[in-house]
């Protein structure tokens, strides 16, 4: 779905060879799609041509992929519980475990609060102009 970012977003990542996806994130997307398939934006062939684009993206071998084990799950378990400056949710959680496991040294994110987040765990938020 075109979001207003969404242009300058896809030229910074054509340029790259250095871009991680986990398996939190595929399903994520396929979660905004069923999402707005409820809401009456996309229909099921669109839901679909996105799940299928998001898994062949995957499949690619353009990104590194980023697996969600329960070693994962204990460090942002251990990250939500230790984390009392800003307030950190539990995919958040997992975004930047994930991430930090892969030894990111940066985060695309528009969220305000995973960018906080990120921060205070050490990541740097990729800005656009």
């Amino acid at each position: 779905m075109p979001e207003a970012e969404s242009e300058q977003l896809e030229n910074f990542l054509r340029a790259r060879q250095d871009l991680m996806i986990s398996e939190l994130c595929i399903t994520e997307v396929v979660s905004a799609a069923a999402r707005r398939k409820r809401e009456g934006r996309l229909n099921a062939r669109q839901v679909k041509e996105i799940h299928d684009a998001m898994l062949a993206d995957a499949e690619s071998g353009y990104y590194r992929r980023l697996g969600i084990t329960p070693g994962i799950h204990r460090d942002a378990e251990r990250m939500l519980l230790s984390t009392e400056s800003v307030p950190v949710r539990t995919l958040d959680a997992l975004h930047i475990v994930l991430a930090l496991s892969g030894l990111a040294e940066r985060m695309i994110t528009f969220d305000v609060r995973m960018a906080n987040a990120a921060l205070v765990h050490g990541l740097e938020i990729v800005e656009f102009p």
